[in-house]
């Protein structure tokens, strides 16, 4: 089993929650990081995510960062709703 990490940098224009942090995240650039897995016994390449961690300014830690794990899907809402901020 074969396991890859992708990165990507998503952009908050507003302070956002995800599910799962306790606190209020503010705006910015973040780093994701989405970790897969080959999924075996296919005849072409295949992946399955595993894990997404976003990297967040640590609390109470000045120029510190900490890496959450989060859902992909809870990732995709609050991208959402700061897509939907944007047009109030």
């Amino acid at each position: 089993m074969t396991i890859r990490s992708r990165r990507e940098t998503v952009t908050f224009r507003h302070p956002f929650r995800i599910r799962g942090i306790e606190r209020v995240l503010p705006a910015g650039v973040y780093e994701v990081i989405t970790d897969e897995e080959t999924i075996e016994g296919l005849t072409f390449s295949a992946y399955r995510r595993i894990a997404t961690m976003i990297m967040v300014p640590a609390e109470g830690l000045r120029d510190s960062m900490e890496m959450l794990s989060i859902g992909s899907v809870d990732l995709a809402n609050a991208q959402a709703a700061d897509a939907s901020a944007s047009h109030d």
